[in-house]
């Protein structure tokens, strides 16, 4: 009897430590038939989404006491048309599954959070959410493009930290180290703040990216980009905009004062449509100048016309379309210009500069 009575004790106790953790782990898959023309015509399913990135992951917290807790989560992004990962280390091509998405472990209390390792930057987070189509996809703006515009979301080898919600208004930072010879060489230094009370939301970002002095083979661009956007709900509908300015500076050994910048003005607006319908449209300029020693170069710009439609099923579940055209002006080379984000290779460009996406395809959550 006595024995009983201890083991269920010990086991009443082993599961109240229990309750005070959790994992979780959660998921998104997003594929469809995507069809892009430019120079020729491309069509087939949807990589890693047309309405929302496709991922894995899992998240846990564990109660400390005292308000305070600690933290973790690893999430890795998926190509669900064939199964393999991305963001890997290889980059958008890399084939095998890995946390790139995000691989963090941290403290979290009434002070806001503390996180360690691989995020989304506090930057991006403040500004990204003003574009209509959530940066992703066809009708996706090319603001955030790491592979058009050399533009990082993500910091690694980091600290970050989210202040607590005060009547609204929020910042995070984030010092990435460069973990290179020389301290500044690779390092990441961002901060972002967001305003948000009723229908008004405000967002606004820095960031400062190192190159690398010692290899000017590889990693030689200084890049310095400043961020700002916002929103207003009328209830009929959302409208939201931003401006996006990233200025790359060379450096390395031989560098010398030649820099590139590109600026991005975004306009955007969501509306519902009855209880489960959702209509976006958006409206993305392009300019691109650069100040290179010895050369004549032209300004290059790009405009960007998108619109979609969303229908959940239930929560979890939508099908949605998306339809962009982008037309670029002073095109250089045949596809020497801006294409849609996520446009299947081989679409390329059309001699006038333009490209023509859809998308249609279904999202489920997990």
């Amino acid at each position: 009897m006595k024995k009983s009575l201890i083991a269920l004790a010990v086991l009443a106790a082993s599961g109240a430590a229990m309750a005070q953790s959790s994992v979780t782990l959660y998921g998104v898959l997003d594929t469809g038939v995507s069809y892009f023309k430019g120079d020729d015509s491309v069509y087939g399913l949807t990589k890693t989404g047309g309405n929302v990135n496709s991922r894995l992951g899992f998240r846990g917290v564990e109660d400390l006491g005292n308000g305070l807790k600690a933290t973790f989560n690893l999430e890795g992004g998926m190509n669900v048309d064939d199964g393999t990962g991305y963001l890997g280390a290889g980059g958008a091509n890399d084939t095998g599954f890995q946390f790139r998405r995000t691989s963090t472990v941290g403290l979290a209390g009434n002070f806001g959070e503390v996180r360690f390792g691989r995020m989304l930057t506090s930057s991006y987070l403040a500004v990204s959410r003003y574009d209509a189509f959530g940066d992703t996809g066809a009708g996706g703006s090319l603001a955030w493009n790491a592979n058009q515009t050399g533009y990082a979301p993500r910091a690694e080898n980091a600290i970050s930290f989210t202040s607590a919600n005060y009547n609204g208004f929020k910042f995070g930072v984030e010092y990435g180290f460069g973990e290179q010879k020389k301290a500044s060489d690779r390092r990441y230094i961002g901060i972002g703040a967001t305003y948000d009370n009723g229908p008004l939301s405000l967002g606004l970002g820095f960031d400062r990216l190192n190159g690398d002095t010692a290899d000017n083979t590889a990693w030689d661009l200084n890049q310095t980009t400043w961020q700002l956007g916002g929103a207003y709900n009328f209830g009929v509908a959302k409208l939201m905009g931003f401006y996006k300015q990233s200025k790359d500076k060379e450096t390395g050994l031989n560098a010398g004062n030649d820099s590139l910048k590109l600026k991005t003005f975004g306009l955007g607006v969501t509306a519902p449509v009855g209880a489960a319908g959702e209509v976006r449209a958006s409206y993305n300029h392009y300019r691109a100048s650069a100040d290179i020693t010895g050369l004549n170069t032209p300004t290059l710009k790009a405009d960007q016309l998108s619109l979609g439609y969303v229908h959940n099923l239930s929560k979890r579940t939508a099908l949605y379309g998306t339809y962009a055209y982008l037309k670029n002006k002073n095109k250089d080379g045949d596809n020497l210009g801006l294409q849609l984000n996520g446009a299947m290779p081989g679409a390329g460009l059309s001699d006038s500069g333009a490209q023509h996406g859809l998308q249609v395809g279904i999202r489920h959550a997990f």
